[in-house]
C-alpha cells in the first residue's frame, strides 16, 4: 500500500494523455435484511478530461478479447457510468434487457471533519454526506491533489480513499492504483454492448421500464421460445429448463420474489417500490 500511495502523489506531475487506475473493493448487500455481502472489484479510470468506473470484469473480458480476436461481452448489475472531468453529471449506463443511458446531476454537499485515521500507513481526513437517502462517511487524502473517488463520490480536496454507509450496506475501499501509459479504450466495453449504442432516455422512463419488467419478467424469453423452430434448442430459466408454456406462471413469480428481495440500489431514495403479489 505504501509504494501504491507513493506513486498517486506524485500524479499530478505525470499525468498527461494517461489513464491513472484506480481498483477500489466494492462490498454490498443486495437485499438489506441479510448478513450476507458481494465482493466485487471496481475500477475508476481518471483520464485528462473525462472519468469512468466500471467493474473490473470488463478489463479481463476485453483483454480475452485482445488476446484471442474474440468478442465476448459482459454485464452485470454494478455501477457502470462515465462523467466529465470536474462535473457532477453522470451518464448512467444501464441494461434491461437492452442497453440505456441516463444521465444524472449527482452534486453532494460535503462536511468535513477533523477526525483523521491511518489506512495504509497513511493519515486520512473524514468527511460526511447524505446522498442518495443514505448517510456516507468518507475518508480522503488531501496530500493527492484529485478531488475523485469511486461511484459519484467526488468533491473533497482530495482523493476518497475509502467510503461506506451508517446501515453498513455499502463499502468501497481503495486497493491498488497504477498509471497506464494512454488512455485506455472502453468503447467496447462500457460505452457500447455488443456493438450497439445505448438508447439515452429519463429517470422517469427507467423507473417505467423496471416496473414493466417486473410485471412480465420473461416478456422476451416467452417471444423466444413462441418462436423457437429448433427442437434441440433448450430454454432455461434461474437454472430450470422450460419444457411447456405451464412454466411460465410460476418461473415469473419465482423472478418477480428475487427481484423485491434484491431490491436495495446505493441510492435508496430513486428504488422502485415493486407490488407483492
Amino acid at each position: 500500500m505504501k509504494k501504491l500511495l507513493l506513486i498517486l502523489i506524485l500524479f499530478s506531475l505525470t499525468f498527461a494523455a494517461q489513464t491513472h487506475r484506480f481498483i477500489y473493493e466494492y462490498h454490498l448487500k443486495t437485499d438489506s435484511t441479510s448478513s450476507e455481502k458481494r465482493k466485487v472489484s471496481m475500477v475508476l479510470d481518471v483520464n485528462p478530461d473525462q472519468v469512468k468506473f466500471y467493474n473490473y470484469d470488463f478489463v479481463v473480458t476485453d483483454s480475452i478479447n485482445k488476446t484471442r480476436g474474440e468478442n465476448n461481452v459482459v454485464w452485470d448489475d454494478t455501477p457502470a457510468l462515465t462523467r466529465k472531468r470536474n462535473s457532477t453529471v453522470n451518464s448512467n449506463y444501464i441494461m434491461i434487457q437492452n442497453m440505456f443511458v441516463v444521465e444524472t446531476d449527482d452534486k453532494m454537499n460535503w462536511k468535513l471533519d477533523d477526525e483523521t485515521k491511518t489506512i495504509g500507513g497513511y493519515q486520512v481526513q473524514k468527511a460526511t454526506t447524505r446522498y442518495g437517502g443514505r448517510n456516507w462517511t468518507a475518508w480522503f487524502m488531501k496530500d493527492i491533489n484529485l478531488n475523485e473517488g469511486p461511484y459519484k463520490f467526488k468533491g473533497l480536496p482530495g482523493m476518497i480513499f475509502e467510503i461506506y454507509d451508517d446501515r453498513d450496506n455499502f463499502k468501497f475501499s481503495l486497493v491498488k492504483s497504477y498509471k497506464m501509459p494512454k488512455t485506455y479504450e472502453t468503447l467496447e466495453i462500457l460505452e457500447k454492448f455488443g456493438g450497439q449504442n445505448p438508447v439515452k432516455i429519463p429517470e422517469s422512463r427507467l423507473k417505467k421500464m423496471m416496473l414493466d419488467s417486473y410485471n412480465d419478467p420473461l416478456h422476451e424469453f416467452k417471444e423466444h421460445y413462441k418462436n423457437n423452430t429448433d427442437p434441440s434448442a433448450r430454454f432455461m430459466v434461474m437454472g430450470i429448463q422450460v419444457k411447456s408454456p405451464d412454466q411460465f406462471k410460476d418461473l415469473s413469480e419465482k423472478l418477480q420474489s428475487n427481484i423485491r428481495k434484491n431490491n436495495n440500489p446505493i441510492e435508496i431514495s430513486k428504488a422502485v417500490h415493486y407490488p407483492d403479489r
